[in-house]
């Protein structure tokens, strides 16, 4: 059965509706507000309506509502006040700060036994609900999580496969290891350098961590390229300098067909950086010789950092730039034309790109 309680400082009204109601209800009563006290102490949580006399010696109806709201018991508990007949003019007010009907003297049996029904089987329902919407919730939070750690854990292996699959590369070309991370601390840099100052690029902040973890991936067409050419130590030829632009359209085949380790926006900047990386603002790049914003903002930030990075670096072919060197030669197109926003960013992010330089220089 479900519990009511009715407060009344007339004892006699507590007993005619304790009649009314005590067939289909556990029914409480209280005459006063230290009764009422007491009883709401001890089984607030299992009250499903109050009948309150609204003008109830010691706390009134609107105290009593005060009091309920303090308790955090307004929304679970619905409250009928018991008022006098012809005082309707006072049930305004009650109603609008969360009294959900009236009872009326002298009292109507099947009247009471109605509205103590209709409100208190709405208020179960509606708490059924809410402990529904509460356990989905949960659940949901719990799937949530869940999906979370795999999706880390996913990301977690196509870092590790990327990672092993430039390390590869490295090895073949014989670059120090620390190459890709450079080109991946570099690339950080100017993306976001990007994505903050230029909005209309539409940069996300995942976007940058795609672009950053692709760029790992810059050279992977190396692989197809014969030794001979890859570790020449002395200047290749024109045929030979064909064939090891082809890295990029190779790398960009190659990723094309790894499927099932990456998601579309993944696979995609991939490609981009893979094909594109070695085009240039001006259409002098290669492989395709596209120009301008035409070249893909992925591939864009990546091929500052891999010129940086070249110019900086001890070579076979040469020794390295200084940093005021490779500065100047990228911002007066000496290593290729770059965008202008492109441009920009890098050379407010100049002390970044050399103090980072500092901490991974060998």
């Amino acid at each position: 059965m479900e519990k009511i309680l009715i407060v009344d400082h007339e004892v006699i009204n507590c007993n005619q509706l304790k009649e009314i109601l005590r067939d289909e209800y556990d029914v409480e009563t209280a005459s006063d507000v230290n009764d009422m006290n007491s009883i709401m102490d001890m089984c607030a949580k299992d009250i499903a309506t109050v009948l309150y006399r609204f003008s109830m010696d010691g706390l009134d109806g609107y105290g009593f509502l005060k009091m309920l709201d303090e308790r955090g018991l307004l929304e679970r508990i619905p409250v009928l006040f018991i008022n006098e007949r012809g005082a309707a003019e006072l049930e305004h007010g009650p109603i609008r700060l969360g009294v959900y009907d009236f009872v009326h003297k002298p009292f109507v049996a099947e009247i009471v036994r109605r509205r103590v029904s209709n409100l208190t089987e709405l208020f179960i329902y509606k708490r059924g609900l809410e402990e529904k919407v509460e356990s989905q919730s949960i659940t949901m939070n719990k799937q949530f999580k869940l999906l979370k750690v795999q999706k880390e854990e996913l990301n977690r292996s196509k870092q590790n496969i990327v990672d092993i699959l430039a390390t590869v590369v490295e090895c073949r070309s014989l670059e120090s290891g620390d190459h890709i991370n450079r080109i991946k601390g570099y690339t950080e840099i100017i993306a976001r350098r990007m994505m903050k100052d230029y909005p209309e690029t539409k940069l996300t902040e995942s976007d940058v961590d795609i672009i950053v973890s692709a760029s790992a991936l810059h050279d992977i067409g190396k692989i197809a390229i014969p030794d001979s050419i890859l570790n020449k130590p002395g200047k290749l030829t024109d045929d030979e300098f064909e064939f090891m632009k082809s890295h990029t359209i190779r790398g960009a085949d190659i990723v094309n067909n790894i499927s099932g380790i990456w998601d579309e926006d993944y696979a995609r900047i991939c490609y981009e950086i893979c094909r594109y990386h070695h085009e240039r603002y001006d259409g002098r790049g290669y492989p395709d010789k596209i120009k301008g914003d035409d070249i893909p903002i992925s591939a864009q930030c990546e091929s500052i950092a891999d010129v940086y990075d070249a110019l900086v670096t001890e070579s076979v072919y040469r020794a390295a730039y200084s940093k005021d060197e490779a500065f100047n030669m990228i911002v007066q197109g000496e290593a290729g034309v770059f965008s202008p926003r492109l441009l920009e960013c890098f050379r407010k992010s100049r002390e970044e790109f050399e103090a980072f330089l500092g901490e991974h220089n060998n």
